[in-house]
């Protein structure tokens, strides 16, 4: 899959909270490019532009290193470090930074992107703080994941080749039935937007407005689900599925299951 403007606003986000959770004053990061060569694209809290587009090979410095390796690397002090080359040491000295933490963002066994937290100071980078940063990368996996599903999706769908329209509601479905398991208000709101994406990007009507649990369970129901597998699914109770999908056929006037799927679909709420 080919990055885009919002895979980096991934990136970007998780530096944030990669020094929100680590104290760490320094992060950056960047996505894979072609071939075996990530840019670094995204800067927070850095004094200088040094690091920025600043072209990583793999196997090269220690964010090489740790593409290569697809796992976290950690040096102490980065210019004096034995355990990494040091093709990368003028910028990172003209930033001033000596410890350095780098996380890999992989997805389906192929990194995608790199984070990296820095502190200017030669101190070991603790458990803690990579476990925190590692959290990080695997929210931008998360989302990398879903945004390739809705792409691929979408594609095949309206070239009318690769999956079709029967798959397409079954994944809108299941990332409905996902979405209120995610903490994260940002990755949540991501993962919303990728099932807008699978509608069509047709938008909702306006004349119906339905409840986000009265959506989930008409999306189940599209997909063919029945209220005992749809409450599973929702983590909820075959009454409740009921309670929703009464309310939902109520207000898109349809009498029968199969017509508040029908009429949901002519309102913009389903695939």
């Amino acid at each position: 899959m080919t990055a885009d403007a919002s895979d980096e606003v991934e990136i970007r986000n998780a530096l944030l909270r990669l020094r929100r959770g680590t104290g760490l004053p320094v992060a950056f990061g960047g996505l894979m490019e072609a071939g075996q060569q990530m840019r670094i694209s995204e800067l927070s809290g850095t004094a200088t532009h040094a690091l920025r587009s600043l072209v990583v090979t793999s196997g090269t410095g220690l964010g090489g290193k740790t593409v290569a390796l697809s796992r976290p690397c950690v040096v102490t002090d980065y210019s004096a470090s034995r355990q990494i080359s040091h093709e990368y040491d003028a910028p990172v000295a003209v930033e001033g930074l000596r410890s350095v933490l780098a996380v890999p963002v992989v997805v389906r066994h192929r990194v995608r992107g790199v984070l990296y937290g820095a502190l200017r100071t030669a101190l070991p980078l603790g458990g803690r703080m990579l476990d925190t940063a590692v959290e990080a990368a695997r929210d931008v996996e998360r989302a990398l994941v879903v945004r390739d599903e809705a792409r691929t999706l979408v594609a095949g769908a309206g070239a009318g080749v690769g999956p079709g329209w029967e798959q397409v509601r079954e994944a809108h479905a299941a990332l409905r039935a996902l979405a209120p398991r995610i903490t994260d208000p940002e990755l949540r709101a991501e993962l919303l937007g990728a099932c807008a994406l699978l509608t069509a990007g047709t938008g909702p009507s306006a004349r119906v407005r339905l409840a986000p649990r009265e959506v989930d369970v008409l999306a189940c129901v599209a997909a063919g689900a029945t209220n005992a597998v749809a409450a599973q699914r929702l983590g909820v109770t075959p009454e409740t599925v009921k309670g929703y999908l009464r309310s939902a056929m109520r207000k898109l006037r349809a009498r029968t299951r199969g017509e508040a799927v029908v009429a949901a679909r002519r309102a913009g709420w389903l695939p």
